[in-house]
């Protein structure tokens, strides 16, 4: 079979370890990828004056995968940030963020399994900021039809594949009647094509405490882009951390798949970071290829490594490396 093109972008801080350990363990599982590797965040300044290159979003959008580490962006400050920009230019609308629990990582919760949708290219996510006068700044939320009906269109038909039984919409649509309303309106639309799925509505603060108090109660989660951006950490908290949770950005004619927890320069170079999270979101990059065998291997490989704290990372209470963590995985591939 031949191998299957997928842009490589390693990130900043401790994006190269995570990226060089997740690039072993697909080479030792015969994972089938070439390696297509592109710039972008704080190197590709340096290198090429832009953390955003246009040679590196067309070589993505020609090959139509990719997989991104950590990439630094500043608070208040510095360049916009890349992810935004990445989903923006390719027209990546769906954020899909899979919350599965482990079961080798205790947390309050054992059972939980629910999927967040976030709307990835409007609302507050726009970028449309002006001070009008010293002191006073305004940011304006957008939402149109075309896209509240395509992301409603995308949590339904992802649920039906996947065999869920119920999407949520979280929304404040109490409060922003026309931008929330019309999102609610649009799902509502998606529901009515799809009687086979139970259908609800939850205000989104209102969303935050049910999620807090009983995760296992949700299946799909569909939101706009802010709300989708907070709850999916929330949501990450509840199975032990960013460190642990994957994420797929997807479009029409590209995906990009990534880790979504921060760059982390504080431990940077030392080799200590846990690459699970990248894992993760290059296994659902498997699975999205159709790679499911792969995928599946490498998903129960991790899941033996977790078993015992003497094959975990620091984070998880243990004292590996990341690419020894990474070596122990790889050794139990096919045990």
């Amino acid at each position: 079979m031949d191998e299957k093109k997928v842009v490589l972008l390693e990130g900043d801080g401790i994006g190269p370890e995570v990226t060089k350990a997740v690039v072993h363990i697909f080479e030792q599982a015969k994972a089938g990828i070439e390696w297509l590797p592109a710039e972008a965040g704080a190197q590709a300044v340096e290198s090429q004056g832009s953390p955003l290159p246009d040679s590196t979003v067309d070589t993505i959008r020609e090959v139509g995968l990719a997989l991104k580490g950590p990439i630094t962006t500043g608070i208040a400050k510095g360049f916009r940030s890349v992810n935004v920009q990445i989903r923006q230019a390719l027209d990546l609308f769906a954020n899909v963020r899979p919350i599965r629990s482990l079961p080798e990582v205790k947390t309050r919760y054992d059972n939980v399994d629910l999927i967040i949708i976030r709307e990835n290219t409007e609302g507050l996510y726009s970028g449309l900021e002006h001070e009008i006068t010293p002191g006073v700044v305004t940011s304006i939320k957008v939402s149109t039809e075309k896209a509240c009906t395509r992301i409603g269109e995308f949590a339904f038909s992802l649920a039906q594949k996947q065999g869920r039984r119920k999407v949520t919409g979280v929304h404040k649509a109490n409060i922003m009647k026309l931008s929330d309303g019309l999102a609610l309106d649009c799902y509502r639309a998606a529901a009515a094509k799809h009687p086979e799925i139970e259908y609800d509505e939850r205000i989104i603060d209102a969303m935050a405490m049910s999620l807090v108090l009983d995760p296992c109660e949700f299946d799909v989660l569909v939101m706009e882009n802010l709300y989708g951006d907070i709850i999916s950490d929330l949501c990450a908290g509840l199975i032990g951390g960013l460190g642990l949770a994957p994420s797929a950005n997807i479009g029409a004619d590209c995906a990009v798949f990534e880790a979504v927890h921060g760059s982390a320069p504080d431990i940077a170079g030392q080799g200590v970071a846990n690459p699970t999270a990248l894992l993760l979101s290059a296994v659902e990059m498997l699975h999205h290829i159709g790679n499911s065998e792969c995928a599946d291997r490498i998903t129960s490989a991790l899941h033996k490594t977790l078993a015992s704290e003497k094959t975990r990372t620091r984070d998880l209470g243990g004292k590996l490396s990341t690419m020894d963590f990474a070596k122990e995985l790889v050794a139990r591939l096919d045990g």
